[in-house]
């Protein structure tokens, strides 16, 4: 996808409810985040997927580039996550 069709389809997920993810540490998160996002840093998710919610939950992944969300997916879909969005980097929203 390109940036403005992650843009989109992240918009339209989270206003159907998905759960907003930012993967950055929290002086990142401190430093300025999405409206709505749960900070749940890259390394403490595999602790801390009971705030995301059940598998069948949406979710929208983003960091500060890009790569940290696109590991962040694949985590969570190998946790059992289907619909999971990576927007990339925090700037794509």
């Amino acid at each position: 996808m390109n940036t403005q069709e992650d843009r989109e389809k992240a918009h339209r997920m989270v206003e159907a409810g998905a759960r907003l993810v930012d993967v950055r540490t929290p002086q990142e998160f401190a430093g300025g985040h999405l409206e709505g996002a749960v900070n749940i840093p890259l390394q403490e998710l595999p602790d801390r997927l009971q705030e995301i919610g059940p598998p069948q939950t949406a979710v929208v992944v983003y960091c500060a580039q890009g790569p940290r969300s696109a590991m962040a997916e694949r985590f969570l879909r190998t946790q059992g996550f289907a619909d999971v969005h990576n927007l990339g980097g925090m700037k794509t929203w």
